[in-house]
């Protein structure tokens, strides 16, 4: 009868810690700005983001789903948000829109939207940044147009 027991005991132990591998995962979460953190739990989803990057500006529709309570997923967003510098300008929160928040950092804007459906929890950050010239790659060089001895448009020249 221990033996059992005990072989019952190894065989449970075993598979929680295989569940907790399975569902634990040591990636990073994607993120498109480095001072928007992502709370883990949440998988990004490409297939319905959209990401426009010019030379002066970048946008981005990021989608993420999980399986996360969407009161504590709210308060995490918040919190994180705040320690890396993001000003929440508003809340709303509508019984079947779910939450909205609103942020703003040196003329940056993001706003956070969480909702629930059946089965997942969602996030959708939509975010828009100006781009200095080193971060466009353009490193601060902006092309100038000169006029010829015509007035004709001359070569582009550089400041």
């Amino acid at each position: 009868m221990p033996a059992m027991r005990t072989s019952t005991i190894v065989a449970l132990a075993l598979s929680l810690s295989l569940t907790a591998c399975a569902t634990t995962s040591t990636r990073p979460v994607h993120s498109e700005f480095e001072d928007i953190p992502v709370p883990k739990g949440l998988t990004y989803r490409q297939d319905d983001s959209t990401i426009i990057e010019s030379p002066t500006v970048k946008a981005a529709r990021l989608l993420y789903r999980g399986r996360i309570e969407p009161a504590s997923l709210g308060l995490s967003m918040r919190s994180t948000l705040d320690a890396n510098g993001w000003r929440n300008v508003s809340n709303t929160l509508t019984g079947s829109d779910g939450a909205v928040q609103i942020y703003e950092k040196g003329g940056n804007t993001l706003q956070v939207r969480i909702w629930e459906s059946w089965w997942y929890t969602y996030v959708e950050l939509t975010a828009s940044r100006a781009l200095t010239g080193t971060q466009s790659g353009q490193a601060g060089q902006i092309a100038q147009p000169t006029a010829s001895p015509l007035g004709q448009p001359g070569p582009a020249s550089t400041r």
